[in-house]
């Protein structure tokens, strides 16, 4: 097999696999996506933090 032959189906090859690298890539990025939007969307808003006259450390406020 001509050397070049080899060459240009290694090239192939390896543009195959680039695009198929890419593409999985780009489903699994837009999976974190939306599991990412999920989350900040259920998630509760941050903790408050008041300070205790007693003991001058910052706490949790109540609700």
């Amino acid at each position: 097999m001509p050397p070049f032959l080899i060459v240009a189906l290694g090239a192939l090859g390896a543009a195959a696999l680039i695009k198929k690298l890419a593409q999985e890539s780009r489903r699994v990025n837009a999976e974190l996506d939306e599991a990412r939007n999920d989350e900040t969307a259920v998630a509760p808003p941050p903790a408050t933090l008041r300070r205790d006259p007693a003991t001058g450390d910052y706490r949790p406020q109540q609700r």
